[in-house]
């Protein structure tokens, strides 16, 4: 939930809470919103004007306490901090700020709140993004403090970067708090998870699922949707990457670790990519019908929902909200 789109001046938050519960859902992660306002023109925490830095820190601190008021986990962060042209800034000054403020808004998790730090290569930013890539991150994370993490973007790296190398490390590490799933073609797409590179995401989950294995335990990691639906209906769009990370997610659970490990230590490359396009190109959709039928839930979500009418139904009660309130179709006050 983005505090300030999500949540209201003065409203008590738990008032959400009850609405979700209504609803069978559960609050996850809040997102403070450090770029909309134009104090943040040259950035948030990495401005170079204390008054800006602070009345950053303080809606961080708020959306910590809406966190802890509502039974969230994570404080998820992405920033928009950064400069268009060589000299704007002093880098080095900026990323100082950067750690003074993540230290500072450390201290005000409670022990069951995990702080996720995002990165992002450019965009708005194009010369040098304050948080760039994954490196910088992890260091601003290790220095905020033992609950913060790396939350890892899956639209969020150059051409080609190999993703699921990051997730890896920070796994070994023990530095990574989360995900926001889209897929890509370019660059910060936000598309439906999936939609253009199945096989990357199926690798980004047979490196987690080799973690547990070796580790014996699953590591804890707040799992996200990050997508723009420009084109697709908003909820058909997201029951696609949620049954798409499903599928993924078994497939990638299919891999045979012992006899890939036995294919790795003799250096059998062909072998070792066979077992992962084995389990790759397994067909998980019966399991998973059947996993979904034994819980009481339909066995085809986005068939289910289209049968509903639930889009109609849902689309009708704004139209006749809007005509109550008075709001025309501009989203002006008649």
């Amino acid at each position: 939930m983005h505090v300030l789109w999500d949540f209201k001046a003065g409203e008590d938050p738990k008032a959400a809470v009850k609405l979700a519960a209504k609803h069978g859902v559960k609050i996850g992660s809040i997102n403070p919103n450090l770029f909309q306002d134009q104090d943040y023109k040259w950035g948030s925490f990495g401005n170079n004007d204390p008054v800006v830095r602070e009345r950053a820190l303080q809606h961080c601190y708020d959306s910590v306490a809406i966190g802890k008021a509502v039974g969230s986990d994570s404080v998820s962060l992405w920033f928009a901090d950064g400069t268009n042209y060589p000299g704007q800034g002093n880098i080095r000054e900026r990323k100082q700020h950067f750690e003074a403020c993540l230290k500072a808004l450390h201290k005000k998790l409670s022990p069951q709140q995990t702080m996720l730090v995002e990165y992002k290569p450019f965009e708005p930013a194009f010369y040098a993004t304050d948080i760039a890539d994954w490196g910088m991150a992890y260091i601003h994370a290790k220095k905020a403090g033992p609950r913060a993490k790396v939350l890892v973007d899956t639209g969020h790296h150059y051409q080609g970067q190999n993703i699921e190398q990051i997730v890896a490390f920070l796994l070994d590490e023990g530095m990574l708090g989360g995900f926001h799933f889209n897929d890509r073609r370019y660059a910060d797409d936000d598309l439906t998870l999936g939609s253009i590179d199945p096989y990357q995401v199926f690798r980004i989950f047979h490196e987690i699922h080799s973690f547990t294995a070796d580790r014996g335990a699953a590591p804890a990691i707040a799992y996200m949707i990050d997508q723009s639906h420009n084109e697709k209906p908003k909820i058909e769009a997201t029951l696609q990457t949620v049954v798409m990370a499903q599928e993924l997610y078994a497939k990638a659970a299919l891999v045979d670790q012992a006899a890939l490990k036995k294919a790795q230590a003799a250096n059998n490359v062909v072998d070792a990519e066979l077992e992962l396009k084995k389990a790759f190109f397994t067909d998980v959709s019966p399991a998973i019908k059947a996993w979904r039928k034994s819980r009481g839930l339909p066995a085809d979500p986005l068939a289910e929902h289209r049968r509903s009418g639930y889009e109609k139904k849902a689309a009708a009660e704004r139209s006749r909200r809007r005509e109550e309130l008075g709001i025309t179709q501009g989203g002006g006050y008649a």
